[in-house]
């Protein structure tokens, strides 16, 4: 009997230490702040939202600007037409995309999380239409902790509601830039949209309404890897949001009469705003916290708190380590700010540009691949020639409709064949358009020797003074 009730107070003191081990996670209430961080951050939604939902709607003659049609396998960015032979184009802009987050981050920390993070946009967004509708930060965490009330079940459906819809309608214009969104909503208007669109329109919005609507911090803190890896790119000289601890410290309320020396307080007067503030609800008098997104919210209402008591602003600012410690100037950190690694990270992203840019200028307005057909063998036809067979993809990657002429060399005596050419061994292909061409090759029988022999087809566009050679080889068999 003495053993049982050991056995269960070992039980019970187990209990309490995992319950004490275990912290529930405490929603946060972000406190709405006007400022000059807050002004760049609208304009970032503001600019990011637009080109993202305005461009699908962007006409460019008679297609859709932006699309990426996967079915046809072109891509159409404005005036510029990419086939999947064109991947080397996308692998460019992935590079010039890390190294720009890297460049951003060595000088200025996360920009990108900050500003134009999609997470942080429409969290921002979605926090908009929670505040008008449920009111500000104290009306918010009223009515949660009120009990079920016909005001609460209208506030919160309506919220719920307007985020249903801006999610779906968000779902609806990404699938946009893959579907033409024109014809997108007038399958949609009829209820007849394919079951591939309806399942990602549904998906993004889905994950638009999860991420922004309840995850929000937690994606910043748990989930996204960019928060765990960013102290590789961190120095003493990155910008970062920094509390001024030896001017803040040691922080208290107190009256605006009272004289900071004589009572032994720093400017800090410990009124939590700055963590009220926080999207990710931490206390940046703590320190560099890989939670902070380096929005500048605390910043912006610690110079308003700043304001009122009469000292002077930049208590919490963007600043450097190593400014913060020397006590440097803004002037003398910044030519800190662009050091070496900087330049380094800037010189490369702009080799790099200046290489797409010119590869883009220089590039074959056409494409043309040529590959044996596998499926027919060598053999001899009429007039005691020998055939090879060909399938030939050519590409239109201009806006006009144009003219080709396809021709064969590289033995004596080869002649080229192709019921999909005119006699004069020419094809019309419309604009951003591609075609499958069959072509056969001949020679007279006993000319070459058994084996596989190099041949080039050549491609020339008519008016255009441009020429694609392609190779292959003619087969003779043994």
């Amino acid at each position: 009997m003495a053993e049982k009730q050991t056995s269960s107070a070992q039980q019970s003191a187990t209990d309490e230490v995992m319950v004490s081990l275990y912290a529930a996670q405490e929603k946060i209430y972000p406190r709405s702040v006007n400022g000059f961080f807050s002004k760049w951050r609208w304009l970032m939604i503001w600019l990011t939202q637009l080109v993202f939902y305005g461009l699908p709607w962007l006409e460019w003659g008679q297609r859709q600007a932006v699309l990426f049609d996967l079915g046809a396998r072109r891509f159409f960015i404005f005036g510029l037409v990419l086939y999947p032979q064109d991947l080397i184009y996308l692998t460019a802009i992935l590079i010039i995309s890390a190294l720009s987050l890297f460049l951003f981050t060595a000088i200025a920390g996360r920009l990108w999380c900050g500003y134009t993070c999609p997470q942080t946009v429409y969290t921002e967004i979605f926090l908009w239409f929670e505040r008008l509708i449920e009111g500000d930060r104290a009306a918010r965490m009223r009515l949660d902790k009120s009990g079920t009330t016909l005001e609460k079940i209208g506030k919160k459906s309506l919220k719920h509601f307007v985020w249903i819809v801006f999610a779906l309608w968000t779902g609806f214009t990404f699938v946009g830039y893959f579907t033409p969104i024109r014809e997108l909503l007038q399958s949609w208007a009829v209820l007849q949209m394919g079951p591939w669109e309806t399942f990602w329109v549904f998906f993004y919005g889905f994950a638009t309404y999860g991420n922004a609507g309840f995850l929000r911090e937690q994606i910043c803190k748990y989930m996204c890897p960019y928060a765990r890896f960013q102290s590789a790119m961190f120095d003493r000289d990155t910008l970062i949001v920094t509390y001024d601890e030896e001017r803040g410290e040691p922080r208290g309320s107190r009256s605006r009469k009272v004289d900071l020396k004589s009572a032994g307080l720093g400017d800090c007067v410990d009124c939590h705003l700055c963590v009220q503030v926080c999207p990710t609800g931490i206390d940046i008098r703590k320190g560099l916290q890989y939670e902070c997104i380096g929005c500048g919210a605390c910043a912006d209402v610690c110079d308003s708190v700043m304001d009122k008591v009469g000292y002077p602003r930049g208590l919490i600012r963007y600043t450097t380590e190593n400014g913060m410690l020397n006590h440097w100037t803004r002037s003398a950190m910044m030519r800190r700010v662009l050091r070496p690694r900087v330049l380094i990270y800037f010189s490369i992203l702009a080799l790099l540009c200046a290489a797409l840019v010119t590869s883009l200028i220089v590039r074959m307005p056409f494409k043309a691949d040529v590959i044996r057909d596998r499926g027919v063998m060598s053999r001899i036809v009429q007039g005691g020639l020998l055939e090879n067979v060909y399938r030939m993809q050519l590409m239109n990657a201009t806006e006009q409709t144009q003219n080709y002429r396809i021709s064969a060399r590289g033995e004596d005596g080869l002649l080229m064949k192709s019921p999909d050419l005119a006699e004069d061994a020419t094809i019309s292909l419309e604009s951003a358009r591609s075609k499958w061409i069959t072509l056969y090759l001949q020679v007279p029988d006993g000319n070459l020797e058994p084996g596989s022999h190099r041949v080039w087809f050549d491609v020339e566009m008519l008016g255009g003074g441009k020429t694609l050679e392609e190779k292959s080889v003619f087969l003779v068999p043994r």
